[in-house]
């Protein structure tokens, strides 16, 4: 992933939490302390992105961004709520009030930019081919004719659509509401490739040991970032600020190892 430029510190005063929300869907008078000052954020995610978020066996939400979310919202002084969205619909679910913020391996594109403010870039993965490992399917051209999946809303459909030509030569683009399900079509055969985070990818295939293979196509490396509304600039100060903080002592290195295995962390 690319670097970015550092942001300016601000103190983790009593102050922070002014202007931090707007509104959102839950009752205002709980979301404020005794000053009237709001003391919690509501974060939009998929709720089914492993390993970013997604419930465990004991039915607990956990993942790489939930433990990054919790570790800012810590170090903010102030209480963090996940609430689960539809995916296609983030932009509406945040400009609507009802969340406050996506953190949920969101790419910074040119695109989403229009309509999202955000935090500075916190984690990197590409976007990659995956296909069965006993698939043919060696790269793009192969993609002729096969019926090549990706979720609804992603920046794998994003860079699926930067190449028209291509994407017009598949039998069929199937989208998903979730990877989880493009996974397993891909592995009883329903659909030919999934084009996906490498990251996610890469996780999958470990903690269920599956029988993918991850081909390179040379998709550009884009950066992940906290989604804001585009007027809370405050907001955006605070976090760039703690997730300076996190990556510069180590806490960012040590939560991407404990998910990926790596230090994708930036």
């Amino acid at each position: 992933m690319k670097h970015w430029q550092k942001y300016a510190a601000i103190g983790m005063t009593a102050v922070l939490a002014a202007g931090l929300m707007t509104g959102c869907g839950s009752d205002k008078k709980a979301e404020q302390g005794a000053s009237g000052e709001k003391n919690k954020i509501v974060i939009g995610l998929d709720d089914n992105f492993p390993p970013f978020g997604f419930h465990d066996e004991s039915g607990e939400l956990v993942g790489f961004d939930i433990d990054m979310a919790k570790e800012a919202a810590k170090r903010l002084g102030i209480e963090v709520e996940f609430k689960p969205i539809d995916w296609d619909s983030k932009e509406t679910e945040l400009n609507s009030k009802k969340i406050d913020a996506i953190w949920n391996g969101l790419s910074i594109t040119p695109e989403r930019e229009k309509n999202i403010l955000f935090s500075r870039p916190y984690e990197n993965g590409p976007q990659i081919l995956l296909v069965r490992a006993d698939s043919p399917i060696q790269g793009k051209a192969d993609l002729a004719g096969k019926i090549v999946g990706t979720q609804q809303g992603s920046t794998g459909l994003e860079a699926i659509n930067q190449e028209p030509q291509l994407r017009d030569s598949f039998k069929e683009l199937k989208q998903y509401s979730d990877n989880v399900t493009s996974f397993m079509d891909l592995e009883v055969g329903r659909i030919d490739a999934v084009v996906v985070a490498k990251t996610t990818a890469a996780y999958f295939m470990q903690k269920n040991k599956a029988n993918f293979r991850i081909i390179d196509v040379g998709y550009p490396d884009i950066p992940s970032g906290v989604g804001m509304r585009k007027d809370d600039t405050a907001l955006k100060a605070k976090l760039d600020k703690v997730l300076e903080d996190m990556h510069n002592d180590g806490t960012s290195k040590a939560i991407s190892e404990k998910w990926f295995g790596i230090d994708i962390s930036m």
